[in-house]
């Protein structure tokens, strides 16, 4: 079986969705496969910085979401070892992220929310990816899409947002991610008849070692611990135990309590990858029509939190680009035209994303850092206490808007050339 799609998205997480509803609002519509059998939500919770809202707020989502989880302004962080506790005011700048500030929100319900804004058709879920081919039809370049199933799409535009292990941008070329030497603990906890925490990050540090909780509502916290090493494995019991008992056994109480009142069915554990950053700024981020976004393009560790925000981005520019070349061309997916639009997102995302992947993991390094004096100065003396509140300014970023379709352009996105 064959058919003809004008954009064809690999991967229905942030950035696949994300993109997905930035090429609707600007009249291109977008076949999204996903190879698991409905959204995934791995992770279980995620926090968005400002430079997350802007693009949330222009793709008609953020109203949906801000009314359900707070802004979180203050934090503590705790020396485990030494028993000292510094307080950290979160700074926003007054124009960032429309006043959104930096809001904790469940993952299933960011995809849900943007899932919402596409028609019934637009996701295919089951669909795993077998073949990538260029193919040349009518003088311009398309691109053949096989599936495990025998299904073959052909389409002008590719757009890989199929995650750290990504077959797009194998197919381009690129260095796979590296591991990073550290891992991850993830999940919800839920306290039925209340948690009892004021709406505050709370963090412990200890020597190879940094775990943490924030509330989502009245009734679940959102928790993680990561550490240095990469040797956790079995059920969610047996890692819920291993926390306990082995990882966390000197962190205060409070944070042991969170930890007891794990959903196990959310709970998860990751060995941290990352694309090496001189892979983003030399490899071949596209070719022609073909391209990644999000984790496929720039898979990053969780230190910064711009995991979420950087694959907004992403949709955001790449909504902007191909939106412009729809617009000038009539309404018309022109395949050359769309190769520079896409080689423009490239440019302009490929110093962003190696920038992010560097803090991310250099703040990692610092927050991990072992038991020598001078890195533990470098963690509380300069990083809690000058450059954690200040985060949210130190990666911000407006990425624009999406250009303004008229009526005529909407009604024709669809034509082929």
């Amino acid at each position: 079986m064959e058919r003809i799609e004008d954009v064809v998205i690999v991967g229905a997480g942030i950035a696949g969705l994300a993109t997905a509803v930035a090429l609707k609002r600007v009249g291109v519509r977008a076949l999204v496969l996903e190879r698991s059998e409905g959204l995934r939500a791995t992770g279980a919770a995620l926090t968005l910085f400002p430079n997350a809202w802007l693009p949330l707020d222009a793709l008609g989502v953020a109203h949906k979401l801000t009314p359900i989880y707070a802004p979180t302004s203050m934090g503590y962080v705790t020396n485990v070892s030494a028993g000292d506790v510094q307080k950290v005011h979160f700074r926003v700048a007054n124009n960032g992220g429309d006043g959104q500030g930096i809001r904790t929100v469940h993952r299933k319900v960011l995809l849900e929310s943007l899932a919402e804004e596409l028609p019934v058709d637009s996701i295919q879920f089951s669909s795993k990816l077998a073949v990538i081919e260029n193919e040349e039809q009518g003088g311009a370049s398309i691109v053949a899409i096989h599936l495990e199933d025998g299904t073959t799409i052909k389409s002008k535009v590719l757009i890989g947002c199929d995650g750290v292990n990504s077959v797009v941008a194998r197919w381009l070329g690129l260095a796979e991610p590296v591991h990073s030497g550290r891992s991850a603990v993830r999940g919800l906890a839920v306290f039925s008849q209340g948690h009892g925490f004021k709406q505050e990050v709370h963090q412990f540090v200890d020597a190879g070692k940094r775990a943490g909780f924030v509330p989502l509502n009245d009734r679940e916290l959102y928790w993680f611990l990561t550490y240095n090493g990469d040797n956790m494995a079995g059920d969610p019991e047996q890692i819920q135990k291993q926390v306990l008992e082995k990882y966390a056994e000197k962190f205060p109480s409070s944070y042991l309590d969170v930890v007891r009142h794990a959903d196990l069915s959310t709970l998860t554990w990751a060995s941290l990858k990352f694309r090496q950053p001189w892979g983003i700024i030399f490899g071949k981020l596209s070719k022609g029509n073909v391209t990644v976004a999000g984790d496929a393009m720039h898979p990053m560790t969780p230190d910064l939190g711009q995991g979420g925000g950087s694959s907004l981005e992403d949709a955001m520019v790449l909504g902007r680009h191909i939106g412009n070349s729809v617009k000038n061309n009539g309404g018309l997916i022109v395949p050359g035209d769309m190769a520079k639009a896409i080689d423009d997102y490239v440019k302009e995302r490929r110093w962003r994303a190696a920038f992010l992947v560097t803090g991310s993991y250099l703040a990692g390094w610092v927050q991990l850092g072992g038991d020598k004096w001078w890195v533990k100065f470098l963690r509380d003396g300069i990083f809690y206490k000058y450059l954690f509140g200040r985060m949210s300014g130190i990666v911000h970023k407006d990425c624009g808007k999406l250009p303004a379709m008229s009526f005529g352009d909407m009604d024709h996105s669809s034509k082929k050339d």
